[in-house]
């Protein structure tokens, strides 16, 4: 073979020098002064990890000059030059000119992009331009001084060793801007940099001004906003310089963040109003989502307003006023729209405040604040109270330790409490406005003879307490009879008129009034042993639920609703009517309710397993559920859903279908509940509103983004319901070091590879009992479900159905929403799509 190969023509021979010659490992990573580099051609830094070329982005016919990881597919682009200026209709190359700058022209001299022009005096011509390994493309001078680099001009993305920040002897401000689309990289609507007035922050903007998201001020370890980032995770190293010279944020990879050197490969991008941090496992297959911002509602700027505090512990996101303040709006604040904040119950006196402390928080905004990280933070303290004008403080650092000092002197913005995490926030308030247990300001002068009069006083309390229980118990019935609504005593602040249901007509064609047992204040209480913190059985936005029990044994649950609720009047007398209207097994069944002054609380029966959510998302409890269980759990709640929509005397959208709202009762049967939000219609034409409201994770697209609901959104939320059920797992954004953090991407996923029952909870596949044919079919449908289309989704009728016949013939599902990417498929044919969890990256919006 070796000789019959040595008398091969040189016309055949040719062609395999040529591919020799032209090998990566004989590409160049330099063009010099007297060199250029034209389409068609690419530099290759010197370890193959990056490479910088002409490209034409999906569904464009332009062509862009830009930098792309090297041997990751589909291409990744970092660095885009002619961003503003795509090259149409001509060719282009890239070139140093006389004055020291690069240029990317045509031949007729058309210039689509230039850097700066260099300062040559003090280091001579530049003597070329190299692609680095790290991603930087350098313009060089004499002695390899750095005229001009691609890291000081950041398209969309941030790469390991990149400062996102500000230089402030040059006044250059490194900042992120998004793509205008995936099939354009022309500058976007958003961005993403740090805002230097009082304590720099982070800020992703919507139109340059708009803030959008916010990442709080740097505490020593991180972000306060982003307590999720280690300060010495074994894969990041983050690092922020603030000093007289520079302003800027930076992270490095473990091995380097190449492509090429066996470690991570990681990217930090902004994709349309959310940022998101992408790694490259060594031997991985492709980009995984590391983690997004902003995750949920309370991530979304100023959510809760001035004086305002947004918790997800609930489940979803919650606003409440700091304590001492009181909404500015109330009833805003019962149509959930907190945007107005909150003010102050008792205006401040200067001399006799003092601080409430506010645990594991992310700090107010800080762009009128000061900061001194000189001193302590008992001084911080004490210049706080020496400053009229000073409405809270904390400390500038937690690391080793608390100490330097933050100052604010304008209304408290965009607070959030988190589970763990965060920092103390110290709030002034007026002495009156203080709890008991507050943070000791105010003077505790304990006086002898004062403890023996209340313990005395005490004793007395405590007898008399006992004789009036045991003579009440025997003159109050537990509950009056039952009443219409139009009689309520005239000191209730509800007229006889507000409290009729005149939505409808009966069958005779005459409005008619509720008959609902109103139950007694005070029996309510003595049930509750006056709302014992025992008795308590969860708390959520609109209040706290308790457990009472009633004359004769029956246990209820109570549903108080707060002074301040999320559920005002008006989703008070909504759910009264529809649920007092609305009989079915699956739906949670209204015994009864109280109005007694402010206070407004539902009687319902009472669910021994409480909600779906404390055992689909309980890696213990989820055992419990095996299979033919949760598949009675979505039929059921299917049942439940179709009676609303279809049988029911009142066609009724629910609005807020989650695992929280789904009860189980001692038998594990699932029933429907929290009628606050819900909406009666009369037909199948679609209905906008102004106010969005529900939960994130849940929504459809078009809800959330347009404020459009109709039945095919209750449908939206039954399909991601099915599949937390299916996987035990949450559809909200979360920190991960997994593949996927998005289920709606996961199951879609799954489904296209012919994996579906790779879905299935970890807990149901070690029983061993389910039927694969049913967890195919619940994922199928539940997919049907959350197509981005309205009109693709089935109605209930045909979901529940389809779930019940295993002989049903389904269509294919196609994308679900919040999937940027519509369909496309990548140059090597594997199949690309991005979900987007709507908890992470939707704002609520007015109606367009």
């Amino acid at each position: 073979m070796a000789a019959a190969g040595a008398r091969l023509p040189l016309a055949l021979l040719l062609p395999l020098f040529v591919t020799f010659f032209a090998s990566p490992a004989s590409a160049t990573d330099t063009i010099t002064a007297n060199s250029s580099l034209s389409d068609g051609q690419t530099l290759v830094s010197a370890g193959g990890v990056f490479q910088l070329g002409f490209f034409t982005p999906a569904s464009s016919t332009a062509r862009f000059l830009g930098i792309w990881y090297m041997g990751l597919a589909p291409q990744t682009v970092v660095w885009v030059a002619n961003r503003e200026a795509p090259i149409t209709g001509t060719t282009a190359s890239l070139a140093i000119n006389a004055t020291g700058s690069l240029v990317l022209a045509d031949p007729s001299g058309r210039v689509f992009w230039s850097s700066p022009q260099s300062n040559m005096s003090s280091t001579g011509s530049p003597v070329g331009a190299q692609l680095l390994d790290s991603g930087n493309f350098v313009l060089q001078g004499g002695g390899g001084a750095v005229l001009w680099q691609s890291f000081d001009y950041p398209s969309d993305t941030l790469l390991p060793g990149m400062k996102l920040g500000w230089d402030l002897t040059t006044g250059l401000d490194r900042h992120l801007t998004t793509w205008r689309s995936t099939g354009d990289p022309s500058p976007g609507d958003y961005t993403f940099g740090f805002d230097l007035r009082g304590v720099p922050e982070g800020f992703i903007r919507r139109d340059g001004t708009v803030p959008v998201y916010r990442n709080g001020p740097w505490n020593g370890l991180q972000f306060s906003g982003e307590p999720e980032m280690e300060p010495n995770n074994s894969n990041f190293q983050f690092e922020f310089v603030d000093n007289a010279s520079d302003v800027y944020y930076t992270f490095l990879v473990d091995g380097g963040g190449g492509s090429g050197n066996g470690g991570v490969v990681s990217r930090f991008v902004l994709n349309q109003s959310s940022v998101q941090r992408y790694v490259w496992p060594p031997g991985g297959q492709g980009w995984s989502l590391y983690w997004s911002l902003p995750r949920d509602q309370c991530d979304n700027y100023a959510h809760c307003g001035a004086f305002g505090a947004c918790d997800t512990s609930g489940g979803s996101a919650a606003c409440a006023c700091v304590h001492g303040f009181t909404p500015a709006s109330p009833r805003d604040w019962e149509l959930r729209d907190s945007s107005a904040g909150c003010r102050r119950l008792t205006r401040l006196n200067c001399t006799g405040d003092g601080f409430l402390p506010l645990r594991g928080v992310k700090l107010p905004d800080t762009t009128n604040a000061t900061e001194d990280a000189t001193i302590t933070v008992d001084q911080c303290r004490q210049r706080c109270l020496a400053n009229c004008s000073c409405l809270a403080y904390a400390a500038s650092s937690i690391k080793g330790g608390d100490s330097g000092c933050i100052i604010w002197s304008s209304p408290l913005i965009d607070i959030r409490h988190f589970p763990s995490g965060g920092q103390d926030l110290f709030v002034r308030l007026a002495a009156s406005d203080l709890p008991s247990d507050g943070d000791g300001s105010r003077k505790k002068n304990v006086v002898v003879a004062v403890v023996v009069s209340l313990s005395a006083v005490l004793l007395v309390g405590v007898g008399g307490f006992f004789l009036w229980k045991k003579l009440f118990r025997n003159k109050a019935g537990r509950f009056q009879s039952a009443q219409r609504f139009s009689s309520f005593d005239s000191s209730v602040p509800l007229t006889p008129v507000q409290l009729q249901d005149r939505s409808k007509e009966d069958e005779a064609g005459q409005s008619s009034d509720l008959n609902v047992t109103l139950f007694d204040m005070d029996a309510i209480a003595l049930s509750t042993d006056n709302f014992a913190a025992w008795n308590k059985l969860g708390e959520g936005g609109f209040g706290a639920v308790y457990k009472g029990q009633l004359e004769g044994g029956q246990a209820v649950a109570v549903k108080r609703l707060s002074k301040y609720s999320t559920q005002g009047l008006g989703e008070f007398k909504n759910e009264v009517m529809l649920i007092a209207k609305l009989q079915h097994v699956n739906l949670v069944r209204l015994l009864g309710c109280c109005v007694h002054g402010e206070e407004r609380m539902l009687v319902y029966e009472y669910m021994e397993n409480k909600s779906l959510d404390n055992f689909i998302f309980d890696k213990n409890r989820s055992a419990q559920l095996h299979w033919s269980k949760r598949f009675d759990i979505i039929l059921g709640i299917a049942r439940g859903l179709l009676y609303l929509h279809q049988d029911s005397r009142y066609k009724v959208i629910h609005r807020d279908l989650k695992a929280g709202n789904i009860l189980l009762d001692k038998d594990m049967n699932p029933k429907i509940s929290d009628f606050g939000v819900a909406r009666i219609f009369g037909d199948d034409t679609d209905s906008h509103t102004r106010k969005v409201v529900g939960t994130y994770g849940y929504m459809s697209p078009e809800y959330a983004m347009d404020g459009v609901f109709s039945v095919k959104s209750d449908v939206f939320s039954f399909g991601v319901l099915v599949l937390e059920i299916v996987s035990g797992r949450k559809n909200r954004g979360m920190y991960s070091s997994g593949e996927q953090t998005s289920l709606l991407s996961q199951a879609w996923r799954l489904w296209r590879e012919g994996n579906a029952l790779a879905l299935l909870d970890e807990a149901v596949v070690r029983a061993g009992t389910h039927r694969s044919s049913e967890v195919l079919r619940c994922v199928q449908v539940a997919l049907l479900c959350v197509q981005e289309r309205p009109d693709d989704r089935p109605h209930m009728a045909a979901v529940f159905l389809a779930l019940g016949n295993p002989s049903a013939v389904l269509p294919q599902p196609r994308h679900p929403g919040y999937c940027t990417d519509r369909g496309s498929a990548s140059t090597d044919g594997e199949w690309s799509s991005t979900c987007t969890v709507n908890d992470v990256t939707v704002t609520i919006v007015e109606g367009r």
